[in-house]
């Protein structure tokens, strides 16, 4: 599918107009200046051609941003992958030193190139634009990217100088597992996609906060084929004093609500901390499969049963649900990456496993013979047939004559069973009891 790159100095609203041509608010949108520093990738249809868009931070040099030099690589290699690029201004503050360098870099790049001067909100500033025909890139459009003015000429350009061969409109990817890594802020989860992807596909530093969006990545590589998704860092409410912090905790959240397997992260020198219990409770409520990671695992002092304490002290921490993967990484040092990818595959085949009714009532109703419900008021309780349930996740129904008289224990010695008879590693079970 073609990609159209979005470009610009910071703050001239790219995010705005990237917004507008995918349809929903995908990227975080402020009045500050740089709120967007990884790529963010969407899908735009206009007259029947449909094509990828990448939103990009705001080009600099020479500035006081510690992401500088990370955000312009970014941007580099959104122009490097883009087959065309869609250049934005701002009418009201003319030609900057950074609009002047950008033009020079995308001049030399020679792919197509569409001006686009924004904030255009009325009339009489129609007349601010002419002065950005100095920087020698032809034809330029109007637009309001806040409401929409001009962007149906801008889109009618764009697909005009898109390739000129049609592609399947048809999403490749859908359909695919959705891969989310999520955790406390600085606990390596960038550092994880990079090293997955083998690419610095997401800007990595030691600053916390430093991920703001959820960004998708398609990754196919050692047998596995997934969407990957990096996620800000998911702080406690307290600690949130900013608007663009909020925004970035509810993408995160709502990252994980959309995924199938979650890879939780979290740091080894800290430990299982109350904020990575909400993160592990977050998922568990949304029913999601989970890898945990301790990462850093290279900083922490180690003694001679260290692992297997911390292991068997973790898994204490996080029960009930406690038959989860737990792979110890250094993401740095690369190490036990492979590891990570094969936990995620398993529990991505345990959490879309469907077993069928013959093999449930032939490995359970025997055990539940053996250890029936306990009587309630002198009555008997028998369950007579179980099933899977056609849910996205792994859901069971019991039938039995009086469901409201078995209780919570024997459901949680029911979800054992289960366990131990079928291989449900990572997945979060929910039980139901019906009237048979």
């Amino acid at each position: 599918m073609a990609l159209v790159a979005i470009v610009g100095r910071p703050n001239v609203g790219k995010s705005t107009l990237f917004n507008r041509l995918v349809g929903m608010r995908q990227a975080i949108v402020d009045d500050t200046a740089g709120v967007t520093r990884d790529r963010h990738y969407g899908r735009c249809d206009w007259c029947g051609r449909e094509f990828s868009v990448v939103d990009t931070g705001g080009y600099t040099s020479n500035s006081e941003d510690v992401f500088e030099s990370a955000i312009r690589r970014q941007v580099e290699i959104a122009i490097e992958e883009a087959d065309v690029v869609v250049f934005m201004v701002e009418a009201a503050t003319g030609i900057t030193d950074y609009d002047s360098e950008i033009a020079d870099v995308l001049r030399r790049n020679r792919k197509p190139v569409i001006l686009c001067v924004n904030k255009v909100d009325s009339g009489d500033k129609v007349f601010d634009t002419y002065q950005f025909y100095a920087l020698g890139l032809g034809e330029l459009y109007s637009i309001s990217a806040a409401n929409g003015s001009g962007t149906g000429d801008l889109l009618d350009a764009v697909v005009k100088a898109l390739p000129d061969e049609e592609q399947d409109a048809a999403d490749p990817h859908a359909g695919l597992p959705r891969i989310t890594i999520v955790g406390k802020p600085n606990v390596g989860k960038s550092s994880l996609t990079n090293a997955l992807l083998g690419t610095e596909r997401n800007i990595v530093t030691p600053v916390a906060g430093t991920t703001r969006d959820s960004i998708e990545t398609y990754y196919n590589k050692f047998g596995h084929e997934f969407m990957l998704v990096d996620t800000a860092g998911i702080r406690r409410k307290a600690k949130v004093h900013e608007d663009l912090e909020f925004y970035s905790v509810m993408r995160s959240i709502r990252a994980i609500e959309h995924s199938d397997v979650c890879i939780m992260m979290i740091d080894a020198t800290t430990g299982m901390e109350a904020q990575d219990m909400n993160i592990f409770n977050l998922i568990l409520k949304n029913r999601k499969g989970c890898v945990l990671v301790v990462n850093k695992w290279d900083l922490f002092i180690k003694d001679s049963n260290t692992l297997k304490e911390y292991e068997r002290a973790l898994r204490s921490r996080i029960a009930p649900f406690d038959d989860v993967p737990v792979i110890f990484t250094s993401v740095l040092k690369m190490q036990r990456i492979q590891d990570v990818l094969n936990a995620v595959g398993e529990v991505y085949a345990n959490y879309s496993r469907k077993i069928p009714t013959a093999r449930l009532n032939e490995a359970l109703l025997p055990i539940i013979e053996e250890t029936p419900p306990p009587m309630w008021k002198g009555k008997y309780v028998k369950i007579k047939y179980i099933t899977q349930l056609p849910t996205r996740f792994p859901a069971f129904a019991f039938f039995c004559n009086l469901p409201q008289y078995i209780k919570e224990p024997y459901k949680r010695f029911l979800e054992n069973k289960l366990r131990q008879n079928f291989n449900l590693s990572g997945c979060p079970l929910q039980i139901f009891l019906r009237q048979k």
